[in-house]
């Protein structure tokens, strides 16, 4: 019975610290703070396990914050933000907190004008009592600001990040929860609403790269092999050519429709440039383009500009092959799927790229034999092989 008593004192006092550490807590509401600070009001935040206190002054339209979220990594960052002009991280003022060199909390403010350069700078309003600590996993930023625009309903944007270089914030991911952390906050009532739309910009990021890795990554090389290797069989003429046009024409229309998803996305994202990935999209769609309309100015076999035709035919196609798959893992890198899809990729291509050197093989054997019987063939008899019955003669 008393280690029963025992057992069940030290399970209370698990469950207490449980409660009463933010790392661990389920709700604002159960939070404490190290200083014994207090706020009048407390939202859970929808995304990124986060958690927002606050007091807000009506006399002098000022309001003191804290804002408790686990950072991606342990080596992370976190952020709070209001956006005076919009609903998302693009103009947002920024408190974002770290542990520095010395491994010490900071927090610092940004004016987020650009995604590809945060810069550590002053905000729009005043912004004063900024500290940070770390503890249980996760870190907390404090301060008081005056609320912009004196206004009782606030934009607000929150994120977490990864990693610090140099003491600058790595950018953060861009998944459902890091996109969808945003929101209006009223800052007299305490309900939060948030701002949908980063489920959406998902699923066409998603659409964007199925189409195109479907179209340049796997039906352009498998035309590329029709065209090269099937082409050698006499029997498979002109199956072999009008397989390759309907898969090259299926896989530019894809590749258009991805094209020009990724043209929407790169609309919406004002901000947010993936320069190597676009330029090789367009790239890509202008080589796939002149490509397609080269086919209605193929000359006939024996004319004599065939040759040259051939020659920039081909070019331009192995151009579109390699480009187009460095550009599919481009795409896999921003997209950040699970590793499977990736894997997946690999696979497919190593499955084509199996079936082509398997048919090189076969392709140089079947022209070797040609060959072969074409240089022999002049002594296997003439006059129509009449005297393919009698020996040779001297």
């Amino acid at each position: 019975m008393a280690s029963l008593g025992v057992s069940g004192v030290l399970l209370g006092f698990t469950v207490l610290v449980l409660l009463t550490s933010p790392a661990y807590s389920l709700t604002c509401s159960s939070q404490t703070f190290a200083s014994n600070q207090r706020y009048e009001l407390c939202n859970d935040l929808p995304q990124l396990s986060s958690y927002l206190h606050w007091t807000y002054n009506s006399t002098n339209s000022s309001m003191s914050i804290a804002f408790v979220a686990p950072p991606a990594k342990s080596d992370g960052w976190i952020s709070w933000a209001l956006n005076p002009t919009g609903t998302g991280m693009l103009g947002s003022q920024a408190l974002i907190a770290f542990k520095d060199a010395k491994g010490s909390m900071t927090v610092n403010t940004y004016n987020v004008s650009s995604y590809s350069s945060i810069v550590q700078s002053k905000l729009s309003f005043d912004v004063w009592g900024m500290t940070a600590d770390s503890s249980d996993g996760v870190m907390r930023i404090f301060a008081q600001l005056a609320v912009p625009n004196k206004s009782t309903t606030v934009n607000q944007v929150w994120q977490v990040g990864s990693s610090v270089t140099d003491g600058h914030p790595v950018k953060h991911d861009f998944q459902s929860a890091n996109l969808n952390s945003k929101g209006t906050l009223d800052l007299t009532k305490g309900e939060s609403t948030s701002v949908s739309g980063g489920d959406s910009r998902v699923k066409k990021k998603n659409v964007h790269g199925i189409l195109n890795a479907v179209s340049w990554g796997i039906l352009f090389p498998i035309g590329a092999i029709i065209a090269r290797y099937l082409r050698t069989f006499q029997s498979a003429d002109p199956a072999w050519f009008y397989l390759h046009v309907s898969c090259q024409l299926s896989a530019y229309v894809i590749g258009v429709a991805g094209w020009a998803t990724g043209l929407k996305l790169g609309s919406e994202s004002k901000g947010i440039t993936y320069t190597g990935h676009r330029n090789l999209g367009i790239a890509l769609f202008c080589l796939a383009t002149v490509q397609i309309f080269a086919l209605f100015l193929r000359p006939k076999k024996e004319h004599k500009l065939r040759f040259y035709w051939n020659f920039y035919h081909h070019g331009v196609g192995y151009a579109i092959l390699i480009l187009g798959i460095i550009n599919v893992f481009k795409g896999l890198d921003i997209l950040d799927p699970e590793k499977k899809w990736k894997s997946a990729y690999i696979v497919v291509l190593a499955v084509l790229g199996g079936i082509a050197l398997l048919l090189e093989a076969v392709t140089w054997v079947v022209v070797l034999r040609r060959k072969s019987d074409k240089s022999t063939k002049p002594y296997d008899g003439f006059n129509n092989g009449q005297d393919r019955q009698q020996p040779l003669s001297i």
